[in-house]
Parts: structure tokens; C-alpha cells; sequence
């Protein structure tokens, strides 16, 4: 008869792997007990309250406000609805380099610089005049253009 070809090391490695096997399927059977998945659809529902705030409570069927469908307005505002907007702008010229061709101008109103290009110019300008001029948009931003001394 021939010797058996189980050793000691090959029967405690598949012990080994019986207890894992166990355990992982124990650790299975309890996540699936302690779970709320599926669980009750109250338990998973939030409401809004008059603040917008996320809340647990359902709100008071009291303080129920009616909405028109036709108030509700969706999207961006149409253009002929804005109010029309002056295209003149005043402001001071804080610096121009004549022999490269362009400065720039602070706006009077909200004190933002803007680019202006000699190809813009009406009149002729130099530092700290008092032009008006209308905005354009550029390549890199709002420009300039159209300026005239005041």
C-alpha cells in the first residue's frame, strides 16, 4: 500500500480556508440582517419647509400657498423684457502710450478699467481726459471703443 498524500501543511492550509470561508459567509448573513436597504419608504422621504430648509416633517396643509402655473417663469428673462441700458459711458483716461497705440480708461460709474486701442479713438486723448466711449466685447475682455473727448 502506497503512502497517503496528504501532509500536515495541506490539511491545516485547507482548514485555513474552510474557517475564512465560514467567516466571510457569517460577516455576509449579517450585513444583510443589519441593512435598511429596502427598508421603509417614510423612513427615506424629507420635505421642504416654508425656508427651503430639508426637514423629516411633512409640511402644515394650513400654511399651503397657491401658485398660478402661468407666474412661474423658466429660464433666463427674454431681452426685449430688460430694461434698455445707455450705451454711452463716461469716464477718465488713466494712461495711454501714444507711441504703441493703446491705454486705458476707467469707467466712471463703477470704477472698472477697460482696454482702449487707437483704432478706437474718435478724438485725439492723453492722460486724465474726461471721454465718453461705448463697450465692446474683445479677446480678452470688455473694450473701448468709439471714444470722443468730453
Amino acid at each position: 500500500m502506497g503512502k497517503s498524500q496528504q501532509t500536515f501543511s495541506k490539511t491545516e492550509k485547507e482548514k485555513k480556508k474552510i474557517k475564512k470561508r465560514k467567516e466571510k459567509e457569517a460577516k455576509k448573513q449579517e450585513r444583510k440582517e443589519n441593512s435598511n436597504k429596502g427598508g421603509n419608504f417614510e423612513d427615506m422621504i424629507a420635505y421642504v419647509d416654508a425656508d427651503g430648509n430639508l426637514t423629516d416633517t411633512p409640511p402644515d396643509p394650513s400654511q399651503k400657498v397657491e401658485v398660478e402655473a402661468d407666474s412661474i417663469e423658466i429660464g433666463v428673462p427674454k431681452k426685449e423684457d430688460m430694461p434698455e441700458e445707455d450705451p454711452q459711458r463716461k469716464g477718465k483716461v488713466s494712461f495711454f502710450d501714444h507711441s504703441k497705440g493703446f491705454g486705458f480708461i476707467i469707467d466712471s460709474e463703477n470704477n472698472e478699467k477697460y482696454f482702449v486701442h487707437v483704432t478706437g479713438l474718435i478724438d485725439e486723448i492723453d492722460e486724465n481726459d474726461k471721454v465718453t466711449f461705448e463697450l465692446e466685447r474683445g479677446m480678452k475682455g470688455m473694450n473701448a471703443v468709439r471714444v470722443k473727448q468730453q
